[in-house]
C-alpha cells in the first residue's frame, strides 16, 4: 500500500485499488490529487492491472477544488488539468471500476464517466452542476455522457442541472449495479474477478478496439485478433474448452 497527496494505492497481483483520499473535503479534485492520479497511471501503465476507484467516507468526489477553480484563469483551462488525467484514465489497458457511493458531482462525475464500469448504492447522486458556477463541465462530460446516456438525457444534466439518484442513474445504465454501501467495495471485487477470469491480452486488445475511432474498424478487430490468433493462451484456453465439451457428451 502506497499514499500521498490525497490518493491511497492498494497493489494486487491483477487489480490495483485507488483510493481518493480527502474526506474533510468530500474528495474535492484539486492538483496535487491530480499529480497521484498521474503517477498511479503511469504504474498501471507499466504493468498492466484492473483498476477500481472509490472514494474515502461517504463521498466518491464532490467535484473539482472550488477554491483552485476559483482561481484558475485562461491558461490554466487551456492546459487541460482534468480532463487530461480523466482521458489518460479513460485509456488504461485494462478495465477500470468506479465505485460511487454518495455524490459524484462536477469533476467527481467526469472521473465516474471516464471509467468503463460504474457501480454505485442507494445513496448515490451523480450530475454535473458546472454552468450554475459560471463554466461548463470541460473535462470529458460535454462528449462523454451522451454517449453513455444519450443526448437528451446528456443535455438535462448538463444544461438544465439534473442530478440523477441511484435509481435513475442504474435505469439508463450510466450505474452498472446498485448495492448497499457496505457491499459497494466487495461488488467492485466480484466484477473485477469476472475480468480477471478472461485472457488478460485479450481484454486489454477488446478494450483497445472498443475504443477505436469508427473509420479504423474492421482493419483494427483484424489486425487484434491477428495477434491472439498467435498466442499460447488462446490454444490452451479453447483446447480446455473442447475437452470440457467432450467430457460433457461422455457424461450424457
Amino acid at each position: 500500500m502506497s499514499a500521498g497527496a490525497g490518493l491511497v494505492v492498494e497493489e494486487g497481483a491483477d487489480r490495483v485499488v485507488w483510493r481518493l483520499n480527502r474526506p474533510e473535503v468530500r474528495n474535492a479534485i484539486d492538483r496535487e490529487l491530480v499529480d497521484a492520479l498521474h503517477a498511479a497511471c503511469a504504474a498501471v501503465e507499466e504493468e498492466p492491472r484492473i483498476v477500481l476507484l472509490v472514494g474515502e467516507g461517504t463521498t466518491f468526489a464532490a467535484g473539482a477544488d472550488i477554491a483552485q477553480l476559483r482561481e484558475r484563469g485562461r491558461d490554466d483551462a487551456l492546459r487541460g488539468i482534468n480532463s487530461k488525467i480523466f482521458d489518460r484514465i479513460h485509456r488504461l489497458p485494462m478495465p477500470t471500476v468506479a465505485l460511487l457511493d454518495g455524490y459524484a458531482l462536477g469533476g467527481g462525475a467526469e472521473l465516474a464517466y471516464a471509467c468503463d464500469f460504474r457501480i454505485g448504492t442507494p445513496r448515490t447522486r451523480i450530475g454535473n452542476p458546472e454552468t450554475g458556477l459560471g463554466i461548463l463541465a470541460a473535462a470529458g462530460a460535454a462528449w462523454r455522457l451522451a454517449e453513455l446516456v444519450g443526448e437528451p438525457l446528456a443535455k438535462e444534466i448538463l444544461l438544465a442541472g439534473r442530478v440523477l439518484d441511484a435509481a435513475e442513474a442504474h435505469a439508463v445504465r450510466l450505474l452498472n449495479e446498485v448495492v448497499e454501501p457496505a457491499e459497494l467495495t466487495a461488488a467492485g471485487h466480484r466484477l473485477a474477478d469476472r475480468v480477471a477470469a478472461q485472457a488478460p491480452l485479450a481484454t486489454r486488445l477488446m478494450k483497445a478496439v472498443f475504443h477505436a475511432p469508427r473509420q479504423a474498424h474492421p482493419f483494427v478487430d483484424d489486425l487484434a485478433q491477428a495477434v491472439l490468433f498467435e498466442t499460447e493462451e488462446k490454444h490452451a484456453r479453447m483446447t480446455a474448452f473442447l475437452e470440457r465439451r467432450r467430457g460433457e457428451g461422455r457424461t450424457r
